[in-house]
């Protein structure tokens, strides 16, 4: 077996370690205050998708350089808790937490199918300190999952809030689900535009075979939904526009350039193209058609048509990840890596955006960094 250094970055949750088997699902919050908030799921006894799960939580209100001990944010007894999927809303600062529950007996096929004993659900939580403590789960099952759906998830990964047009200041959640009799997998989003008291389904992909999934706001009232690809024939991520707000999307296809070996993937905006960066949008994902491995960020500067700058965080096994941007200016990663495995650990990685080197720079530094050597 090829080795392979420890990942690049800090780990934050090491399998094993802390009570939890394995640590899977990453994602991130920056509140309004810059805290860094990093979710995962805890996996008690087992790496499966299924048994008991809780959802946990580490905060840093200094950039990522010193994190909180784990907390619990939901747990209930041997079922499954899981799918984080934050998003802040920067007028209130109040953090909401998408999340998913499943009986811990009930595996992902058997709910898929419809013959296990629940179905997944769907909960609501929320944080008005800045993450340290968190209301009780509300679920919203009835509200954002159609009848004739048997799987849902939230993400995994953050959504977004709305920051300019006729929809500013909506909350957006992506998430995925299965049609019952078809089994056939899509990717969809709900939304809220009062501040999270209520929750809305909106739209779904046109076309099916996607699933896990993350939203980016693009210039000129956009919004572009970056979509795992569930096809195993297609080794590139699928992507669909909407121009109302999240409630209908079109224009479905595939990436060339953003390669997966169907993997979850995260996107986020870093900067709007009137400010003095320009426009940058940042996506990250382990970047190879074969395997879950070479954990990559990169970075668009026209408005997702092109990605010219990348930065590989790890060669090894990785998997799931998120971004944010830090109060710092700083870009923040969250993601699955390990030496053996992509599930040994989840690393927080904080890189300068300079570092994200556009494709026709990265000879030239290569070259410079092995002259120093």
């Amino acid at each position: 077996m090829e080795s392979h250094a420890w990942p690049f970055g800090q780990p934050l949750f090491i399998a094993g370690q802390d009570g939890y088997h394995t640590y899977r699902i990453p994602a991130l919050a920056v509140t309004k205050v810059g805290t860094v908030l990093a979710f995962c799921e805890g996996r008690k006894h087992l790496a499966s998708d299924t048994g008991e799960i809780h959802l946990l939580l580490r905060r840093s209100e200094n950039n990522g350089r010193t994190w909180s001990g784990q907390q619990v944010v939901w747990s209930d007894g041997g079922n499954t808790c899981g799918n984080p999927s934050p998003v802040v809303d920067a007028k209130t600062g109040t953090i909401w937490l998408l999340m998913t529950w499943n009986l811990g007996q009930d595996r992902e096929r058997e709910i898929v199918d419809g013959t296990s004993r629940d179905t997944r659900r769907v909960f609501v939580a929320s944080s008005t300190d800045d993450g340290l403590t968190w209301t009780s789960a509300r679920e919203i099952t009835s509200k954002v999952k159609k009848p004739d759906w048997t799987w849902f998830a939230g993400g995994p990964g953050g959504g977004i809030q709305i920051e300019r047009g006729p929809h500013i200041g909506r909350l957006m959640i992506p998430c995925d689900h299965v049609v019952a009799g078809t089994k056939r997998r899509g990717s969809h989003v709900i939304y809220s535009d009062d501040h999270g008291a209520t929750w809305l389904l909106g739209g779904a992909a046109p076309e099916p075979d996607v699933n896990e999934c993350e939203v980016v706001e693009l210039s000129g009232g956009r919004l572009l939904l970056n979509m795992r690809n569930a096809d195993r024939n297609r080794r590139n991520r699928q992507i669909a526009i909407s121009d109302d707000g999240g409630r209908t999307w079109k224009g479905q296809r595939c990436d060339p350039a953003l390669i997966e070996p169907i993997c979850q993937g995260a996107i986020r905006r870093y900067s709007w193209p009137c400010e003095c960066q320009g426009s940058v949008i940042l996506f990250s994902n382990p970047a190879s058609v074969d395997t879950r491995a070479n954990m990559t960020v990169r970075a668009s500067f026209d408005e997702c048509e092109t990605w010219a700058g990348s930065r590989v965080l790890h060669s090894g096994p990785s998997a799931y990840s998120d971004l944010a941007v830090q109060a710092n200016g700083e870009v923040g990663c969250l993601y699955e890596g390990g030496i053996q495995g992509p599930y040994e650990s989840i690393v927080w990685a904080s890189i300068p955006l300079s570092s994200i080197e556009h494709e026709e720079d990265q000879g030239d530094s290569a070259e410079k960094r092995a002259g120093a050597e």
